[in-house]
């Protein structure tokens, strides 16, 4: 299945992260190499969230993620939330549409 992690940062994200921001990256490329990230990044126009696309049986990495990372634990983070999604077009989705 695929969990998409939402956050919702604190104004003026893009400077308040910069402390905590390699450590962030190396969790994420962890989590990458272990197969559990897919994708992740900041949205834009204006920066005031992030997004990461998690693969697994259960919404367990997505979370675990979450509350390891620097961005949360230190309070850049204002929250999080973990959501199942069905992904039916696609190379890799995981309930795709019949042709």
């Amino acid at each position: 299945m695929h969990y998409l992690l939402f956050y919702d940062v604190v104004d003026n994200y893009p400077e308040r992260r910069a402390p905590y921001r390699a450590e962030h990256i190396a969790l994420a490329r962890a989590a990458a190499k272990r197969g559990e990230l897919i994708l992740g990044g900041g949205l834009a126009n204006p920066p005031d969230g992030s997004v990461l696309l998690f693969r697994g049986s259960s919404p367990d990495a997505a979370e675990a993620f979450a509350r390891a990372d620097p961005y949360v634990t230190n309070g850049v983070v204002t929250r999080w939330r973990v959501r199942e999604w069905t992904t039916v077009v696609g190379p890799t989705a995981e309930a795709p549409l019949p042709e």
